[in-house]
This record gives C-alpha cells, structure tokens and sequence, in this order.
C-alpha cells in the first residue's frame, strides 16, 4: 500500500486511476476483480477509476490514457499483457504518457527491455520474453536470493533490477529511487541497487 500511496501523491493526490485488466487468459477472471480494484483504488483516494477494455477501440483506448493521471499494470500473466499492448498499440501510447504508470508483478516485467520470469511448475525455470521498452532494463519481480547465480549471468547482457516483495523501484526520468530493498545485477555482478 506505501508503494500506491507514494504513486497516488506523485500522480497529484487524487488521481484518475486508468486500470488495464489485461493480465488474464478469461475476462470472466478478472471482472471479479474490478469492484475490488475500484475500492481499493477509492480508498486511496481516487477522483475516479476507468478501466481499459480490450475490446475498446483504439481510440477509445487513447481518449482514456489521455484523461488518466495514473495507469495502474496489474499482476498476471506477463506474455498475455505483453501482447495485447502491443496488438492495442498500448506500448506507443505509453512511451508518450509523461505522468504516473504503475506496474505490479506482471505490469512492472512488462515495462522492461525483457520479462525475466520464473515458472515454477515443480523445477523452477527462467524464461526470457521481450517487454514494451519503456525503460532500458530488466526487472525481476518477486525476487529472491535463491535466483541470483541465474541473474548475474543474464546480467551479462544488459541491467536487471531484482524486487522483493513489499520493494519498489521508482523511475522518473532516467532517475531511479528504491521503496526498500532493491538489487542491481549489472556486468555479472550484484549490489544494492541504490
């Protein structure tokens, strides 16, 4: 909640919140989300909260993100919302939006160079997917120190930031500040991302 709330002032206190539900195979899944989503967003204090049909046109789509003071990437399946930002044109909207986005699990791998994800069907295993570019790293979400001689390795080819559950790792601007732990993996190596 620290995260969003920081989120909410930067985005002017009570933002209009603009949710891309996009994260799952089945609508059906994810309409049993939005009321939740709707208070939780309320809560905060939220002068209104939309959300981004896939079946909206894209200008629809665009006339949306225009009225938004904060876009909100919830967590799901990466590839999914990967995908359907890209077949939307929702990546090129996004590159030109110059206020708040926030990315969850899945919503903050797809903002990267590449999604680092690690599928846990018995043996662990990382997969690297292309994300939207909207920033020139990778992040690795839900990290854990377990990961690490797989991370210095990718870290080879290009920055991956690794966050903890309850971390954040703020971009404004090419400027970067950490809400908690945050872990850079850069030339093979790991520090402290700040």
């Amino acid at each position: 909640m620290e995260i969003n709330r920081r989120a909410f002032i930067d985005a002017g206190g009570a933002p209009f919140v603009l949710v891309f539900p996009w994260t799952a195979e089945s609508v059906d899944r994810v309409d049993s989300y939005r009321e939740i989503m709707v208070n939780y967003f309320r809560d905060l204090g939220a002068s209104a909260v939309d959300f981004a049909e896939y079946s909206d046109s894209s200008e629809e789509i665009a006339g949306k993100v225009d009225r938004s003071d904060l876009v909100y990437l919830p967590g799901g399946l990466t590839r999914v919302l990967v995908q359907r930002m890209r077949d939307k044109n929702v990546d090129s909207l996004l590159r030109k939006y110059d206020r708040v986005i926030v990315g969850r699990s899945a919503g903050a791998l797809a903002l990267g160079k590449e999604c680092i994800l690690t599928v846990n069907r018995g043996n662990p295993v990382t997969m690297i997917t292309a994300g939207i570019r909207l920033v020139d790293f990778s992040v690795k979400v839900h990290y854990h120190s377990s990961r690490d001689s797989e991370l210095k390795e990718l870290s080879k080819e290009g920055r991956i930031y690794g966050i903890p559950e309850r971390s954040a790792l703020v971009y404004d601007n090419g400027a970067l500040s950490c809400i908690g732990d945050v872990y850079l993996f850069k030339d093979g190596e790991k520090t402290s991302a700040i």
